[in-house]
């Protein structure tokens, strides 16, 4: 069969007509194969955590804590299966990149679906990176000694477009997504003290904030929006040739060893995320999982600095995806070094400007997974396999394949209707009860008890008195 022959020679043939993949990755160097490797799990890594990480906990507040766990479980081993069958079905096809897998197998018109899902992911990502920077920086900055909270230049407006012009425009105007290698592993680095701080303060904090009523039920009616916001935290299905291409050893083998590693690292920072967050606020927990905490929690404070370090890292990943795809479409896949920056400033002046206008990240989360992550994830890989394949039905690929396609769809269609007829509330910008004095009685923690060991050394609640 024809994968069995592909599969021999380990690589993935080129086809040069539809790679659009050459404008961003250079040619491999002589550096060891463990470095480029290495390199490879950090951009991946790097992708999957990235804004999504944040809206994890609100996810299980979604789907109901124990579900949650079961659906989180399962989302990752999609993710890895999907990043797998991709490359495998670039082996079936002989193709390299994508667009032009999906070309070979369904035509212009899956071509062009592919495009418009490949192009508003990564776009939409842009947007909630933005997001995040604004709220968490601007919060950062109004902790400075002598700084006015209200003071116009520590705005969150203005952190979005100091950020996008003094970092993220420069890092993404590159051209080598390899040399993002090193930025990667600074990304997660940040992202593990990032999760230390909230394993912190789900044991310092999460007793003296109410549980609700609902806290521990199994399972709640917006577990498909639960799934769309998971979907959105993990994929990275739309630069998966890009990190593939950047390999020196670019076999299925090294491939699937390589997702298999970041997927495992991925899926567990994502579970103590989740679970550390959830288990500290419970049904108040926030799209924004740092909107909970209240705003003089100096420790906290600093994972709010690193966490703004973490997506401005990452932004240049997506935003190297949103330029391949006008590349590939528009420009035949090249790009001059002159539309390489229109095109650049260009995309990113559009993200900054819509993400002025939107500050609620739970809805971006929940609409982005639905929309984009699901098909990407679940039904595109999916049916490329099974239409190239020549495997029998009762192939393990194959029934995998069978299960996520329908499964995709539901979570497309459904997680939108219910994300646009079922929106959640967005406290955005609200301190939430529990950081002020007045409003202690109402933990269940004795008042004088909470003022004497935690009022200060947590919250820092006296700026409110």
């Amino acid at each position: 069969m024809g994968y069995q022959g592909q599969q021999t020679r380990g690589v993935i043939a080129p086809q040069r007509h539809l790679d659009d993949k050459e404008s961003l990755v250079s040619e491999p160097t002589n550096k060891g194969k463990t470095c480029r490797q290495s390199a490879a799990v950090f951009n991946v890594v790097n992708s999957i955590i990235g804004s999504g990480i944040i809206g994890l906990p609100y996810s299980m507040k979604q789907a109901g804590f124990p579900l949650g766990m079961l659906l989180l479980f399962w989302v990752s081993y999609v993710t890895d299966f999907s990043l797998v069958l991709l490359i495998k079905g670039g082996a079936l096809s002989g193709t390299d990149t994508y667009q032009s897998l999906v070309n070979k197998t369904f035509g212009f018109p899956g071509y062009l679906l592919l495009s418009v899902l490949q192009f508003l992911y990564p776009f939409i990502a842009m947007i909630s990176y933005n997001i995040i920077t604004g709220d968490t920086l601007s919060k950062v900055f109004q902790r400075i000694p002598g700084v006015d909270p209200d003071n116009l230049f520590i705005g969150r407006r203005f952190i979005i477009v100091l950020s996008t012009v003094a970092f993220t425009l420069p890092l993404s105007l590159a051209k080598d997504i390899a040399k993002l290698g090193k930025i990667s592993l600074i990304s997660t680095v940040l992202t593990t003290l990032i999760l230390g701080i909230v394993m912190a303060r789900v044991i310092s904090l999460g007793p003296h904030i109410p549980k609700t009523d609902d806290a521990w039920v199994f399972a709640k009616p917006n577990a498909i929006q639960a799934v769309g916001v998971m979907s959105f935290a993990f994929i990275c299905h739309h630069n998966c040739f890009l990190v593939y291409g950047s390999l020196e050893e670019r076999t299925v083998a090294k491939w699937s060893c390589i997702i298999h590693v970041s997927t495992l690292v991925s899926v567990f920072i994502s579970i103590l995320f989740a679970t550390c967050g959830y288990l500290t606020f419970t049904g108040f927990t926030q799209g924004d999982l740092f909107e909970n905490y209240c705003r003089n929690d100096d420790l906290v404070t600093f994972g709010r600095f690193c966490y703004g370090v973490t997506v401005i890292l990452t932004y240049p990943i997506e935003c190297f995806v949103t330029r391949e795809v006008i590349a590939s479409i528009f420009f035949g896949g090249n790009l001059s070094s002159v539309f390489h920056i229109i095109v650049t400033v260009v995309l990113i002046t559009a993200a900054t400007l819509v993400s002025s206008l939107i500050d609620c990240l739970g809805i971006v989360l929940e609409l982005s997974g639905a929309l984009c992550a699901a098909p990407l994830i679940f039904i595109i890989p999916s049916a490329c396999y099974l239409k190239l394949s020549e495997e029998p039905r009762t192939h393990s690929d194959k029934i995998m394949s069978c299960v996520m396609f329908p499964i995709g769809a539901v979570v497309m269609v459904v997680g939108f209707v219910m994300a646009v007829t079922n929106p959640q509330d967005c406290t955005h910008g609200q301190e939430m009860f529990y950081c002020f004095p007045d409003n202690l009685s109402f933990t269940n923690t004795s008042v004088s008890d909470f003022q004497l060991t935690t009022q200060l050394s947590l919250l820092n609640t006296s700026v409110f008195q």
